[in-house]
């Protein structure tokens, strides 16, 4: 994509970036039936409080709940943030000609967080990331490279972390929760084979989209689906399946920053499973740290797996489940609280975030050696 210059070519990136702000628009438009929907979940989990009988014990464990874990919660997730900048930083500071700056790497991260917990899947965070970091100057193909690295990795560093906290606890969770826990083997498995789905389209483009239109072809023939949706499905099959591997083939040159950004987001991921450990102190709660870092590891699994905005449904199950034991009466109020935390208050405050810009133009690879050479002085 790169590599061609005639002026038919240049007309690509114009038509994908009117097509990624129609994305956009669209996402919003999801955005908003998420807020109804999460509106309407609220209100149900309070009518489930005032009928059950539960609403005095949940209003007296907020009341005697501990706010100084509270903040510490909050800072958890600061860090997350933190972490989640850090590793796009790490993508772009070997880049002379990159442009983008922390307050565009800061905005790329919030819109990361508030389209992909207000549109089912997460399905919205990748295309509106592209598209705010081609309104920082990069090139459709390049904001792909950028993402589509980023992507992986993140979805690489669950799959990680999520083994690192079986194998230690396995023995905890089939004592717990018995034949249940093959959910848990089950979720980590679809990780394991998305990751490698993923990384299959990067290293074996042409084969994969053969498979595609194979496949395409023939569901398509048996008339189980529509016209439009099989040119729709043909476009990503043939192209951004293309557009996909060859962003992160670029994005993967460098091996060593690579491994760097892995390790940056395995520490983003352990402050954001350690949350529930943190509630857990806040409520007065004892808990092994290690046993919350598994458990909270397996929720998020859990979450990312039910179709609806943030996970809705799941994150509530799968909290009840795998904390009920350890909250005991002050679950109701802990979840609220790590919900409050893991959740709504960060989609909150990604709304200023989105609206930052970097305005000096000077690459963090050249502050970055400004920053030596007036060190070596």
């Amino acid at each position: 994509m790169g590599k061609q210059k005639d002026g038919t070519q240049q007309k690509g990136p114009t038509v994908r970036v009117s097509s990624a702000g129609a994305e956009r628009r669209e996402d919003m438009g999801s955005v908003r039936k998420s807020v109804l929907f999460l509106g309407v979940v609220a209100v149900a989990y309070f009518l489930y409080l005032l009928f059950s009988g539960e609403l005095g014990t949940f209003v007296d464990s907020l009341a005697g709940a501990d706010y100084g874990w509270v903040a510490v919660a909050g800072l958890c997730y600061v860090a997350y943030y933190v972490l989640g900048v850090l590793a796009y930083a790490i993508a772009v500071i070997g880049d002379s000609t990159s442009r983008l700056g922390i307050l565009d790497l800061m905005s790329v991260e919030g819109t990361g967080i508030f389209f992909s917990n207000l549109t089912p899947n997460g399905t919205g965070g990748a295309p509106a990331q592209i598209l705010r970091l081609t309104r920082s100057g990069l090139s459709v193909g390049a904001a792909g490279a950028l993402q589509y690295t980023r992507f992986i990795i993140y979805e690489a560093g669950e799959g990680v972390f999520a083994a690192l906290m079986l194998i230690p606890r396995m023995g905890y969770f089939l004592d717990t929760y018995g034949n249940v826990v093959l959910v848990g083997a089950l979720l980590f498995g679809a990780k394991v084979v998305e990751v490698t789905g993923l990384l299959l389209v990067c290293l074996l483009p042409k084969q994969v989209s053969a498979v595609g239109n194979w496949g395409l072809r023939l569901v398509h023939g048996w008339g189980w689906i529509k016209e439009d949706r099989f040119v729709r499905w043909s476009h990503a099959v043939n192209e951004q399946i293309y557009e996909f591997s060859n962003g992160f083939k670029t994005g993967a040159r460098n091996w060593r920053l690579m491994v760097l950004t892995l390790v940056v987001t395995l520490a983003q991921l352990g402050f954001q499973y350690a949350l529930p450990w943190v509630v857990l102190q806040a409520f007065g709660r004892q808990a092994d740290f290690l046993t919350c870092w598994a458990c909270g590891s397996m929720l998020e699994l859990l979450t990312s797996a039910i179709p609806l905005p943030g996970g809705t449904l799941g994150a509530e199950g799968g909290f009840a489940f795998l904390f009920g034991g350890m909250f005991g009466e002050t679950l109701s109020a802990g979840y609220v609280v790590w919900r409050m935390v893991e959740y709504v208050l960060p989609v909150l405050a990604a709304v200023p975030l989105m609206g930052l810009r970097s305005k000096s133009g000077l690459s963090l690879n050249a502050r970055l050696r400004r920053w030596r050479t007036r060190r070596g002085r």
